[in-house]
């Protein structure tokens, strides 16, 4: 697709360019899709469900063949997340509908963005965004990241996975909150099966972000940051991340 094309050459600048201001962020319902095979024999669905899941991203792909913008389908136990951009209401409505007559299809999540493909910059911004957060969930023993798949789209993060409890959703989520950049975290994370859920209490009138939250500096291949890094304040438009709230909403819906 246009946007992987893009993304490799245009990361590298990213990653000398000021750090994203992070945004309000909104956190709705509840699943990931495939990857290597060692990774995939790690996670609850397993080598099975994750083959599986390869041959209806496959067929959507074949199905879709980008005639309705550009879109991604990540599926994860036959549910489905579309992301990406189309032209018209119409073409993201019709894009649906396709995907949901694709057998294996439990469930689609339609994430779409009416509008144009978003810019080199743009898209280099999200996976700045993507790549800052695998690596903080590698490195929470909290989490079981293997289970997690993280797409970022129009500087939204959307978890997809499974939970092996609410406290552990929360912390994911928690963490994507307080990345450089975010706008929004959604979650289609499901809670497995006899996890322990138990009632979540509200979020404090003063959040903290966890600890080293959103203070990842570029890897070291790519040179020294700058001596603003993370300073700067971001301009107003779009994929130049908007002010920083250390106070943002949480929304938090269940899933179907």
């Amino acid at each position: 697709m246009a946007r992987l094309n893009v993304t490799a050459a245009a990361v590298c600048a990213l990653m000398l360019a000021p750090c994203l201001g992070g945004c309000a962020v909104a956190i709705v319902g509840g699943m990931a899709a495939a990857g290597g095979v060692g990774y995939e024999a790690a996670q609850e669905r397993g080598l099975n469900g994750a083959f599986d899941d390869v041959k209806i991203k496959s067929d959507i792909g074949t199905r879709l063949a980008g005639q309705y913008g550009d879109i991604t389908a990540t599926v994860y136990w036959g549910r489905v997340l579309l992301t990406g951009s189309s032209p018209s209401d119409q073409q993201k409505s019709q894009a649906q509908q396709i995907v949901s007559q694709v057998p294996g299809v439990q469930t689609v999540y339609n994430e779409i963005v009416v509008g144009p493909t978003p810019n080199p910059w743009e898209i280099a911004q999200d996976g700045w965004i993507t790549t800052q957060l695998k690596s903080q969930l590698v490195f929470d023993a909290d989490v079981r990241s293997g289970n997690y798949l993280i797409v970022t789209d129009h500087h939204s993060v959307y978890l997809i996975g499974t939970a092996r409890s609410q406290d552990e959703l929360d912390r994911a989520t928690q963490v994507a909150r307080y990345v450089q950049g975010v706008a929004r975290v959604v979650s289609y994370v499901e809670i497995r099966a006899g996890s322990p859920t138990g009632e979540t209490p509200p979020p404090p009138n003063n959040p903290q972000p966890p600890p080293g939250v959103g203070q990842a500096p570029p890897p070291a291949n790519y040179g020294p940051p700058p001596a603003n890094y993370g300073q700067a304040p971001p301009p107003a438009n779009y994929g130049q991340s908007a002010p920083p709230s250390q106070n943002a909403p949480i929304q938090v819906q269940k899933l179907p």
